[in-house]
């Protein structure tokens, strides 16, 4: 939850939430028709009151009013009822078509532009809370529009028509009433605050409860193999205590709101009814009218009570825009919509000078000075021990980050003036932690390339040495590879990125550790696929491995974010002391 969340609600909290209503714009005939129909009900519904005292008033033998018959007051009496009781369906209708429709809206619209911010992005903002903010945060704006903001106005016609009725009616008594009204506003208003500061604590208490349930289902493999399921358990049910704590917290401070507005409220009317019984008894005033003024109240004292709550769920709701609402003032890398631009980056890859520092860790150098070209066709392996900075060259390259310095050109097009979606267009990539989805094969290996056909695909997985394994399954290729792959196995899980990757056809190729992980026969077959992949094509290589390098043009060994050697494998491996050569001697060794 964001630090504008803890603060009090204020008047930019309330225009965040005014912002939200430009999602029911295109529904607008719809929510003012629904607005128009719930002034009416809840107007109409202010006349039962009244009918209710003539009715009374007609019993005990008062003539006066322009109906003279119980019979047809009843009737009139249910009349009203029923009438008020159509137009509050067509009101919920409306209401709801409109906030369903602006609900999902916001969530499609919300959905866009997560996928349209740039990795930093990602970097700063934990999964779990970013899934709240498109599933908890745009549930309580529905609820609010669709249920809140309709009840929010109901009782608040309710509030100031039955106010004017009270002192129109019935001055004497409206006086006197009146005397009780300070107190219960000013409670209400304090205990509205208070409560609403509890429950934006049990948002984000809940939010963080959320988040450890998304790390252990998307790690869960980790979660089992260390047997860390118990401590996860335990971890998750402190979370919940506390989240179950801080709503009990509500709960008993709302319950004694309400149990104080209650005695309030009958404690007045109490009082209200022993004066109107004298008042009755003094002739200045009839049953009817006395019964009137008391369900006037009774009406009027259920606003206030209600008011509180309502409120709370209105602090609710602005906190769910302000958290709905960061998002929108992010920086997107791409706008939805943009086509991506017909690009030749089949030229020289070159690296000149760059600094790079990630955004959340500013004070570590990551680059120091890099200077690295790479020849149109080339193989190129960078080689060097964890962290010296390998995969964030090849991060750079695809703009997942921007430069600290320096600048990075393809074919002499500098990579900073190029449209993101344009350049990662020409761009695949095999990673060593291949990441699936959870359809089939054939969806798997089309994702790079939608619009391919059948033939196409098969093609393409007949090169990534992936063919003979998918036809084994009794679907083929509609075989469901289950959530991030599971189903299959390491060497499978390859080819079938592998596949994907010859199927984009990419002018440059990034390969990440693809065979790391793989036994020897599972290698073997990944090798073939991938030296399939590479020809013809420029080739970034991230790898150990002395097979995998051995072969490639050239190679850049990278130390604590600077390159300090480059060459081939016999060049490198001809100096007497050198880091290339230590590396692939501790390699053999081991």
């Amino acid at each position: 939850m964001s630090k504008e969340q803890k603060k009090r609600i204020s008047r930019d909290g309330f225009k965040n939430l005014l912002g939200i209503f430009k999602y029911m714009w295109p529904y607008k005939a719809s929510f003012i028709v629904g607005l128009v129909l719930l002034i009416v009900s809840s107007s109409i519904f202010m006349v039962f009151p009244y009918i209710s005292g003539k009715l009374i008033d007609l019993a005990s033998g008062d003539q006066t009013w322009i109906i003279d018959n119980v019979g047809t007051a009843a009737l009139v009496l249910l009349g009203v009822l029923f009438f008020q009781s159509v137009v509050s369906f067509f009101r919920v209708v409306l209401f709801a078509r409109v906030t369903e429709n602006a609900m999902a809206g916001i969530r499609v619209e919300l959905y866009e532009r997560l996928m349209a911010l740039p990795i930093t992005f990602y970097d700063k903002n934990r999964a779990g809370d970013l899934i709240s903010r498109i599933s908890n945060d745009v549930t309580i704006l529905q609820g609010t529009f669709s249920t809140t903001l309709a009840e929010l106005i109901r009782q608040f016609i309710i509030l100031i028509t039955g106010i004017g009725l009270i002192f129109y009616l019935t001055p004497a008594l409206s006086v006197f009433m009146l005397a009780t009204f300070p107190v219960i506003i000013l409670v209400a208003i304090f205990f509205g605050r208070f409560i609403r500061k509890l429950s934006k604590q049990t948002q984000e208490e809940l939010a963080t409860a959320n988040v450890i349930v998304e790390e252990t289902v998307q790690s869960i493999h980790a979660v089992k193999s260390y047997t860390s399921e118990i401590f996860e358990i335990a971890r998750y049910g402190k979370s919940m205590s506390s989240v179950v704590k801080t709503a009990l917290r509500v709960a008993n401070w709302r319950g004694a709101f309400i149990s104080f507005i209650i005695f309030m409220l009958f404690g007045g009317i109490v009082a209200i009814m022993w004066y109107g019984a004298k008042l009755v008894q003094s002739g200045e005033m009839t049953v009817g009218d006395l019964l009137q003024f008391i369900l006037y109240t009774t009406f009027i004292g259920a606003s206030i009570a209600g008011l509180g709550d309502l409120f709370g769920q209105v602090a609710k709701a602005v906190g769910a825009a302000e958290r709905i609402l960061e998002i929108q003032d992010e920086v997107l890398e791409w706008k939805a919509g943009q086509a991506p631009k017909a690009l030749d980056l089949k030229g020289d890859i070159s690296f000149e000078n760059i600094q790079f520092t990630y955004p959340t860790r500013p004070e570590v150098s990551v680059l120091n000075d890099i200077n690295l070209q790479i020849k149109k066709g080339q193989k190129v392996a960078l080689v060097g021990h964890s962290g010296a900075g390998k995969s964030t060259i090849v991060q750079l390259l695809m703009k997942f980050y921007p430069l600290n310095g320096g600048k990075i050109t393809i074919g002499g097009q500098d990579i900073s003036d190029l449209d993101v979606q344009s350049l990662r267009s020409h761009v695949g990539i095999v990673p060593q932690e291949v990441i699936l989805f959870g359809g089939t094969i054939e969806e798997n290996i089309k994702y790079g390339k939608p619009e391919a056909t059948h033939e196409e695909v098969i093609d393409a997985a007949k090169k990534a040495n992936a063919l003979d394994f998918i036809e084994k399954f009794p679907e083929a290729f509609e075989t469901t590879v289950g959530e991030r792959g599971v189903k299959l196995s390491g060497g499978q899980r390859q080819r079938i990125a592998i596949a994907r990757a010859v199927l984009k056809d990419p002018d440059i190729l990034i390969l990440d550790e693809a065979t790391s992980s793989l036994d020897a026969e599972s290698e073997h077959l990944v090798q073939q696929a991938l030296n399939e992949l590479m020809k013809g094509r420029t080739t970034i290589i991230i790898a150990h491995r002395l097979a995998t390098i051995r072969t490639v043009d050239q190679i850049y060994v990278l130390d604590q974010g600077e390159i300090v050697e480059s060459g081939s494998h016999e060049e490198l491996l001809a100096r007497e002391q050198g880091s290339y050569k230590s590396f692939i001697e501790l390699q053999l060794q081991d």
